[in-house]
């Protein structure tokens, strides 16, 4: 088997991440306990990408809005589709990241770092900017850093006893939107 066929066969993991991390996100108002770090704000806006089927007959649907419209997203995970992509905004510690993640290679998309001090570009000292760049390196790599510690979550809990009744919250929760 080779990476595509490895990549391919196993994306279901990153939308069910997905999926799972959109009901954590709500199961407490947007709050998410992460063991050792303390609660995260995660909230799903604006856009979410829905797929179903798989080649030549796959599906995708498209949901744009405020959070409470995202309603057609919620219905269509009851109709059997994936989460495949979704914009989330995060809060840890005074700072907040917008951005695009994709499940099936969990790759991060359109990437709105923190705002800090040193945003202003006036800049002209390069020990300034170099204190800038380092910074902004900082803030991706601690936003990569939240993500995989909420995937190692999500993973602990996905390979352990405990899933049968996670599983059976986010069903609850998806099937909400069917009778709602």
């Amino acid at each position: 088997m080779d990476l595509v066929d490895l990549i391919e066969e196993k994306r279901f993991v990153g939308q069910e991440f997905l999926t799972w991390l959109w009901w954590k996100s709500e199961e407490r108002g947007g709050v998410v306990n992460l063991p050792g770090e303390g609660d995260i704000v995660v909230v799903f806006e604006k856009h979410m990408l829905l797929e179903y089927g798989e080649g030549e007959s796959s599906e995708k649907l498209t949901c744009r809005g405020l959070q409470t419209e995202l309603q057609e997203a919620r219905t269509g995970l009851v109709m059997g589709k994936k989460l495949e992509q979704a914009r989330i905004q995060l809060t840890f510690n005074d700072y907040e990241w917008n951005f695009t993640l994709a499940g099936a290679l969990m790759e991060f998309r359109n990437v709105k770092l923190p705002k800090t001090e040193g945003d202003s570009g006036n800049t002209q000292n390069p020990e300034e900017r170099e204190g800038m760049v380092l910074e902004r390196i900082f803030l991706f790599e601690e936003l990569e850093r939240l993500i995989l510690e909420l995937f190692r979550l999500f993973l602990q809990i996905r390979v352990g006893e405990a899933w049968r009744e996670e599983l059976l919250k986010v069903r609850e929760w998806v099937n909400r939107a069917e009778r709602a």
